[in-house]
């Protein structure tokens, strides 16, 4: 595959849960950085017809159709873009026979977690590449729950589950030989940030997202499951902690929990349902506490969060829980990665020990790891010669 301007058809979820801001960057540092990169880019949303919202609505009246549009138009991506019903020829943007013609004259598919699974628009790109967003659940759902994850469909299978194969994790590979990447920010996007608005240690994030998975005798679980370990920690500081959660109000024990612990609750649909408010959040935050998903610890796959990559990138210090990213990212200036409550006191008394120095440390982390110039054309490299 050449390594000059390419074609690139990019599947990817922005609406099928709307108003998700992260979620919806985490797509759009693909398509804005494969673009800066002077690449044409047609992206597609294929959303089954029972992720409508509101139930029954109509597919161009949706509350989805409504925002992804919203979205594509404010990143200038309307011109490049469709949101397609899933299983027809139904789309709002880009109409279907314009998919096939710029799937026919495609150089590369990416497909994060294989969701686009349109027979005639596959079968019209030789090269078609697995991007794997949700290491060792993508595996295990394939592997331990027999859920058809779609690998089949696919040429060449990148995760950004840095340690994904490697003798340090179990995790299974489905017979596949999975590519590393670190998740890719557009810089331009995120630049340096000065004014604080969050005096405290935030984050963004779903309490729970699906089911968790049994697998040798352990247990890979749910951000719920990891966070239980530390709701005692801001009683051990002196430092504020406000966390925009998605978590429902039934979950009563864990509601309480973090209400008598002095965790400061944010509501997360204002504070980060669209792209511009999560980036106003994280970029107005003092720094990150990053708890991650119990089965991204368990499994220690490498994973690090595209969202702790934008504080980095904003200049604000993260202080990660491990995940195995320490054996692949520099960390004691701008970054942390902590294992118990006594390994984030420490990191948060190293930032606040020299706070400036600490935020130019993580911008630069940001500019030598994930600056998307260089991720994203090392992937394209990579799959190029990775036959």
């Amino acid at each position: 595959m050449r390594e000059d301007k390419l074609r690139i058809v990019f599947a990817g979820m922005i609406a099928a849960d709307p108003f998700q801001g992260g979620a919806t960057w985490a797509v759009l540092q693909y398509l804005l950085g494969f673009r800066q990169l002077g690449h044409e880019i047609a992206f597609v949303e294929p959303i089954p017809a029972s992720k409508l919202q509101p139930q029954n609505a109509s597919f161009e009246a949706s509350r989805n159709a409504r925002y992804f549009t919203q979205v594509i138009r404010d990143f200038g991506l309307d011109r490049d873009a469709a949101l397609m019903v899933a299983g027809t020829r139904q789309t709002i943007g880009l109409s279907y026979d314009e998919l096939l013609r710029r799937a026919g004259q495609a150089d590369v598919l990416f497909n994060v977690s294989g969701m686009l699974t349109d027979a005639a628009l596959l079968g019209k790109i030789d090269r078609r590449v697995y991007l794997d967003l949700d290491p060792a659940f993508i595996q295990l759902w394939e592997a331990v729950s027999k859920i058809d994850m779609h690998l089949s469909n696919h040429t060449h299978f990148v995760t950004v589950g840095q340690a994904i194969g490697s003798p340090n994790c179990d995790v299974p590979t489905c017979g596949r030989a999975w590519l590393p990447t670190l998740q890719p920010i557009v810089l331009s996007e995120w630049p340096f940030a000065d004014k604080i608005e969050h005096d405290a240690f935030t984050t963004i994030g779903n309490w729970r997202g699906y089911g968790s998975i049994e697998h040798a005798g352990r247990r890979y679980g749910q951000k719920a499951h990891s966070w239980r370990s530390f709701f005692e920690l801001p009683k051990m500081t002196t430092e504020k902690f406000a966390i925009a959660l998605s978590i429902h109000p039934e979950e009563t024990n864990d509601v309480e929990a973090l209400r008598v612990n002095h965790w400061d609750l944010l509501d997360s649909a204002n504070l980060a349902g669209s792209p511009a408010s999560y980036r106003h959040f994280v970029q107005g935050s003092k720094a990150e506490l990053g708890i991650a998903k119990s089965g991204y610890v368990v499994s220690q796959c490498g994973w690090f969060s595209d969202r702790s990559a934008c504080y980095l990138a904003s200049g604000r210090p993260v202080v990660a829980q491990e995940t195995g990213f320490s054996r692949f990212l520099p960390t004691g200036r701008g970054l942390y990665s902590f294992s118990n409550i006594d390994d984030v006191l420490h990191a948060i008394a190293a930032i606040n020990s020299d706070y400036p120095a600490q935020r130019r440390a993580a911008r630069e982390l940001a500019e030598e790891f994930f600056d998307s110039d260089r991720v994203l054309a090392n992937i394209l490299r990579t799959v190029g010669r990775s036959e």
